[in-house]
């Protein structure tokens, strides 16, 4: 699928940047270019060492803001495809801070989609976050923003044969900044407490490999206007602490800014779902008529992915399992 094919994936020294590049890399021998593109300077460093290019010749490091066009546009010419990993993700911040999020969330996302028109990309995927389905926080309403800028990219394609993908997934397990991180630390550091901003807390649960695995399989699958939500469990982060730090003690501090109880994948207001196995696919109104060979796999309007009542919620046992697949841990 990536053999002699060239891939640019934006935000490319975060996490799933970094999970990305080591299994396409061990997957695909012959990928004929992989462009990095990030704007920390320091990580493509690091990123280097670890992937050389005097070694994988096929490699470019490309500093880059997704908010200047013309340096996306330099980045992007002869890509095949492209992974939108890029955005400013933490949801307290976002508060404090909209403009800084509109900027890289939304105009940056918009900025890609016009350097992938301009430049005849075959696919683009961007991913997307729990938090933009019926968002209640800055961050949720931008990165719903770039859902919608990116489906939307298909009634502009004109007829460039490309294909705009979304994949919304939620809190990715063990990433950069996440809870599991944070609680591994304070075990470390044995800490006597644990800070919970509610005691009812929950989250949907995704590996590293898992989220790449989807953004791969969309790579090979997806058409134009799909949005794909896997079919992911949830948990609820207290159990999480007594799983990982069972000796110590959980505060409840209040919940931050802009934070929820509970997440959600599908809204019920989401009617234009459908079951397409591994995944459930959101199609936009306009592609009824193509669509029609689902007729049967279409999910009942009063259908929604909710953390907090999902069926598929992890008990400790699962918990237990699930943390021990986890490398770091």
């Amino acid at each position: 699928m990536l053999n002699n094919k060239s891939i640019l994936i934006t935000g490319g020294t975060g996490s799933f940047g970094n999970k990305f590049i080591e299994i396409i890399l061990k997957k695909y021998k012959k990928i004929k270019r992989l462009v990095i593109f990030s704007r920390d300077e320091l990580k493509q460093y690091e990123l280097s060492k670890k992937y050389p290019t005097s070694k994988y010749t096929f490699i470019r490091y490309f500093i880059g803001d997704i908010r200047d066009k013309n340096r996306l546009k330099r980045a992007i010419e002869n890509i095949d495809y492209v992974i939108h990993a890029a955005a400013l993700k933490q949801v307290d911040t976002a508060e404090y801070n909209p403009d800084e999020y509109i900027k890289t969330n939304v105009i940056g996302s918009n900025n890609i989609v016009e350097a992938c028109l301009e430049n005849n990309v075959k696919k683009v995927i961007a991913l997307s976050t729990d938090k933009a389905c019926s968002p209640v926080n800055l961050y949720g309403a931008t990165k719903l923003c770039s859902e919608k800028i990116f489906l939307a990219a298909n009634n502009i394609k004109g007829k460039r044969k490309i294909i705009f993908t979304v994949v919304r997934y939620g809190n990715v397990a063990g990433s950069r900044g996440s809870v599991i991180p944070k609680i591994l630390e304070a075990k470390a550091n044995n800490s006597k407490y644990f800070n919970l901003t509610h005691k009812e807390a929950t989250r949907f649960w995704i590996t590293l490999e898992e989220s790449v695995n989807m953004v791969l399989w969309a790579i090979n699958n997806s058409t134009q206007g799909q949005l794909l939500v896997p079919k992911i469990p949830s948990f609820k982060i207290s159990d999480l602490i007594n799983v990982l730090y069972p000796k110590c003690k959980i505060k409840i501090t209040g919940l931050r800014p802009g934070e929820k109880i509970h997440e959600d994948l599908v809204s019920v207001n989401e009617t234009n779902l459908y079951d397409i196995g591994k995944f459930y696919s959101i199609y936009p109104p306009y592609l009824n008529s193509k669509i029609s060979h689902l007729k049967n796999k279409r999910v009942s309007d009063n259908f929604m992915m909710n953390s907090g009542t999902y069926k598929q919620n992890l008990n400790f046992k699962e918990l237990i399992k699930k943390t021990k697949l986890l490398k770091d841990i």
